[in-house]
Parts: structure tokens; C-alpha cells; sequence
């Protein structure tokens, strides 16, 4: 995990959750298999965090490869209303974004400038006065869609 930098869980990205993955699925056979060798092991772990590393790379100085990983942002409402086609675009409810504006200490739709789901699941609500703005530091206001 020191690996990731000073990072918190909360802050990975999709593709070092899937690292994390398959490090664990990789490194079983090597542990528990006929080959036990530490050799094997330390060889798919360090291929693995390169590979990672290597795309985290790329994603910082190649446009196109952060838009093939990354999602963009998505409005969710704008002056007071919601943008529905984004909602349902989303899969979000009312609830689950009004959740996320009281959090950050508005209490209707009516009183948000912008809110935007975010890459990273997070909703950013921006309020339209701006002596409401939340003191929260990270509000936990993360979405996760229903399958």
C-alpha cells in the first residue's frame, strides 16, 4: 500500500484496485502451488506495479490514454434544477445526489449552483451563495451504482 504514495483507499483509482487484485491472484499460485519459489512471486509482483506505474505515467502526459481510463465529469444539476438525462444517464436517483448536497450543508437542489458526479465517484456541489460553502474537508459522498 506505501507503494501507492501518500494516497488514501478512498483516493485509488479503478486501475489500482484492479492492481491490488491481481497482485493477490497472482501471487496465490506462487504461495500455495508445486512452484513455491520466492523467485516467481517477486517477478509478478514487480511486473505488475511497473505495468502499473507505466500507465499512471502515461495517464499523466498522454491525453488519450487518461480519456481511455478515466471517466469524465458529469453534471447533475445546474441553477437550481436537476439535469435529468444525466441522472439517468448516471443510473443516480434524486436521493442518492440530494444526499450528497445536504453533506455538503445545503438542503435543496434549489440552493446548488453546480453539482458534478466526478471521475472518482464523488459528487462536487458548487452552492449559489457562496457564504454556504460546506467546511467539510472531504465529504463522503461517494456513489455507487446499483447492478
Amino acid at each position: 500500500m506505501r507503494l501507492f504514495g501518500k494516497r488514501e483507499v478512498g483516493q485509488f483509482t479503478l486501475i489500482d484496485l484492479v492492481l491490488i487484485l491481481l497482485l493477490a491472484n497472482a501471487v496465490q499460485p506462487a504461495m500455495t502451488g508445486p512452484d513455491t519459489s520466492l523467485t516467481g512471486g517477486l517477478v509478478i509482483i514487480v511486473t505488475l506495479i511497473l505495468v502499473n506505474r507505466a500507465i499512471a505515467l502515461a495517464r499523466a502526459k498522454l491525453p488519450f490514454v487518461a480519456r481511455l481510463v478515466e471517466s469524465a465529469p458529469t453534471e447533475l444539476a445546474r441553477d437550481g434544477a436537476w439535469v435529468p438525462e444525466a441522472l439517468e444517464r448516471e443510473e443516480l436517483s434524486v436521493d442518492d445526489v440530494t444526499m450528497a448536497i445536504r453533506e455538503h450543508g445545503l438542503t435543496d437542489v434549489s440552493e446548488v449552483k453546480l453539482a458534478v458526479l466526478e471521475g472518482d465517484g464523488m459528487i462536487s456541489v458548487v452552492p449559489l451563495d457562496p457564504s454556504k460553502v460546506g467546511h467539510r474537508r472531504r465529504p463522503r459522498a461517494r456513489i455507487v451504482r446499483r447492478i
